[in-house]
């Protein structure tokens, strides 16, 4: 009987110690719905860049492989939605270089975002700090919650009986995987607009792609106006257009001299001067109205994907399908009184310039654009979607 009943007791107490493990663990909700090991997060903080970048707006947000985790889930995130049915995933696939391949992209209840989703490549990586095409948010963490915000695209706008931020985050804090990753994250699970724009912003900074054979050739070389040694003569040939400003005559036609896109775009990261003014799009989708206000643009890396396809449309009217259609734009820039902001580098002489191309330049261009794609950032796990 002694001996019966301490085995009994010997059972109990591991079961008990079980149930202690099992009921004990933090991450449960997290294991049921995400993808997600907190004890194995994936590399978000330390992936590193290449010596030649210089360019960060980190700033104060430091990237962190625990916040990082929670800003990937929300990015993915239907929930975020009004009626569960649009994330940020939506609008910015990664498959298209965190990009859409509509015109306008579809929010909740049919609604349309007024302008072309902006690809979300290298963003940590530009000189610019503001977001939108028309800079209107004056920070990466300031920009991520207002698609949430806005009636057209998540909803959360408070108008028509919709919910407002307060209400979307009561919603989270109802989720409990939202309750272990703030808490994973920020060492508690309040939930607030601040902690999700910080948490956001880390992770669409941590998204990036130097993985390119211009990375490659750059690697080897001391700077961009050297040949590059893995370039074809045709690929170092659109390099130097690119960063060669051209030579004007009087009525504002080349002469000499090359492209000028090193003026705007600015390699190695190809991200936008700051101070740029609109490139001569001036479209509203939709209307026949014009809107001199959109001045930003993405990196010009991953534009093209692996097949010199381009990944989305451009600008942010979508207009030009191809990079064949935006070089002919720039070709021939034409300049009406009514675009008061239309970018100086555009007009020399007050007049729109015309480059004059020649169907080989614009082929060399073409293949020095397709060398800014890279192959890691459209697989890599870390960036996608993380939800089972």
């Amino acid at each position: 009987m002694r001996l019966y009943t301490l085995v009994l007791s010997i059972l109990l107490f591991s079961c008990k110690d079980a149930l202690d493990t099992v009921t004990s663990d933090p991450y449960t909700e997290i294991q049921k719905a995400l993808s997600i090991n907190p004890s194995a997060l994936e590399n978000y903080a330390a992936q590193g860049k290449p010596a030649y970048v210089n360019k960060d707006n980190t700033g104060a947000n430091a990237i962190t492989d625990k916040a990082a985790t929670l800003g990937r889930v929300l990015f993915y995130d239907k929930n975020l939605s009004t009626n569960n049915t649009i994330a940020c995933a939506s609008c910015h696939k990664q498959e298209f270089a965190f990009g859409d391949t509509a015109v306008s992209s579809l929010g909740v209840e049919n609604g349309r975002t007024e302008r072309h989703s902006m690809r979300l490549i290298n963003t940590r990586y530009a000189n610019e700090a503001k977001f939108f095409w028309n800079e209107r948010a004056a920070s990466l963490e300031a920009q991520t919650t207002m698609p949430i915000v806005d009636h057209l695209e998540m909803g959360f706008s408070g108008q028509t009986g919709r919910g407002n931020i307060t209400s979307l985050l009561t919603k989270l804090n109802g989720i409990g995987y939202y309750k272990e990753l703030f808490t994973l994250a920020y060492g508690d699970a309040t939930i607030t607009e601040a902690r999700m724009q910080t948490a956001l912003a880390q992770f669409i900074r941590s998204i990036q792609s130097f993985d390119s054979k211009y990375d490659i050739g750059r690697a080897q070389v001391g700077n961009d106006g050297a040949p590059f040694p893995n370039f074809t003569a045709q690929e170092n040939a659109g390099k130097n257009l690119f960063l060669a400003p051209p030579i004007f005559n009087a009525a504002s036609e080349r002469i000499g001299g090359g492209f000028g896109c090193q003026g705007c775009h600015q390699a190695p990261e190809f991200d936008i001067d700051p101070n740029s003014r609109n490139n001569g799009f001036i479209g509203v989708i939709g209307s026949t109205n014009t809107d001199l206000t959109n001045t930003r643009s993405p990196s010009l890396r991953d534009i093209l994907n692996a097949a010199g396809v381009a990944n989305t449309p451009f600008m942010h009217t979508a207009v030009p399908v191809t990079i064949r259609q935006v070089l002919a734009h720039y070709n021939s820039i034409a300049a009406p009184a009514r675009n008061t902001n239309l970018d100086a580098r555009l007009k020399p002489n007050n007049i729109g310039q015309n480059l004059q191309m020649t169907p080989d330049e614009i082929n060399s261009m073409v293949a020095f654009l397709r060398t800014l794609t890279g192959k890691d950032v459209y697989t890599n796990k870390k960036w996608g979607n993380p939800f089972l």
